[in-house]
């Protein structure tokens, strides 16, 4: 019925996302995470920052092998709670940061975000929690992150996985206009539950609603929807910029790390490809698009598609992505 609904009306979509809204604190400080959470206390910029971290210990036979999973823009630690208690079990050690500007971390005013400060930080955050080398899994927005980390820590990464990852095309060479940081405002003002909603239904889920997905949802409207939310959207708006200034795309033959890619080939993100012009929106590649490409320019990567699945694989279908994880780790 819920599908249905969701198919035939769109104002009844927007009303009720919208009266579901709770707020939930600009660092979630009401949203509970599905394991306990850690503090990672730095200095960055010149200010302090508190990095919000998920540690899962091996359940299973240890294997010694710790797994970091960094997040995307529109996910937090907690959306990769079913992937770590499954990598748990088989004996893997599972530390998921929030980043800082994301979820329950902090979210400096006026702080410049960049991919490079985020590696610093979360390989310092790693240091302090022991942890040698690791394999590393970056989704969407994390994608580019992992894929940094690795360029300036390659000592530290023992495998790279990147699962529909931005950042492997350069999406203003292909059309995007530059989007200046008082217009990203703009558009943050105007995000709500509806507005996520509709937007990872067309994108991520290929059309399909399952109720489990309204949790993710209700995490990023609830920080919208809090007393001090314009924290929440300029720190959006910032990392938006971020992400359109900062694609790794040119560095990937300087990857020296064993690289997967693990692809939801039924993905449609192509970042901000809709304030492309009409003549040049076709150019912009989505994220399998530039997942093909990108697989030839990144020294013996291996591309692993998942035909029936969209942005979030994990979020989606999460034993069938962590088969193929867990396909990946094998020796």
């Amino acid at each position: 019925m819920l599908l249905r609904l969701l198919a035939a009306s769109p104002i009844m979509l927007a009303t009720a996302a919208a009266a579901q809204t709770v707020p939930l604190g600009v660092n979630l400080e009401r949203f509970n995470y599905p394991a306990l959470v850690h503090w990672f206390n730095a200095t960055s910029q010149g200010r302090p920052v508190r990095m919000a971290y998920l540690d899962w210990p091996a359940t299973g036979r240890a294997n010694g092998t710790t797994v970091v999973l960094l997040h995307g823009k529109n996910f937090c630690a907690a959306t990769w709670d079913e992937t770590a208690r499954g990598l748990a079990a088989a004996g893997y050690r599972v530390i998921a940061p929030d980043q800082v500007g994301f979820c329950k971390s902090s979210k400096p005013k006026g702080y410049q975000y960049s991919f490079h400060a985020m590696a610093t930080l979360t390989a310092t955050l790693l240091d302090r929690a022991g942890v040698g080398k690791v394999v590393l899994v970056g989704h969407s927005t994390g994608g580019i992150l992992a894929a940094r980390f690795a360029l300036l820590h390659p000592d530290s990464v023992a495998h790279l996985v990147l699962v529909n990852p931005l950042g492997l095309n350069d999406t203003l060479s292909e059309g995007v206009p530059y989007t200046d940081l008082g217009q990203l405002r703009a558009e943050e003002a105007k995000t709500d539950a509806a507005s996520i909603k509709a937007y990872q239904l067309r994108n991520y889920y290929h059309g399909v609603w399952r109720p489990a997905y309204d949790r993710w949802v209700t995490m990023l409207a609830g920080q919208y929807a809090s007393p001090d939310g314009d924290i929440v959207r300029d720190a959006q708006a910032r990392l938006s910029d971020m992400i359109q200034t900062q694609p790794v795309a040119a560095e990937l033959p300087r990857l020296a790390v064993p690289t997967t890619l693990i692809i939801g080939e039924r993905d449609r993100t192509a970042f901000r490809a809709s304030s492309a012009p009409d003549d040049r929106r076709a150019n912009v590649h989505t994220v399998p698009q530039a997942a093909e490409e990108a697989v030839g320019r990144i020294p013996g990567a291996r591309l692993i598609r998942l035909d029936d699945l969209g942005h979030a694989p994990q979020v989606e279908a999460p034993a069938v992505f962590l088969g193929a994880l867990r396909s990946t780790l094998a020796p």
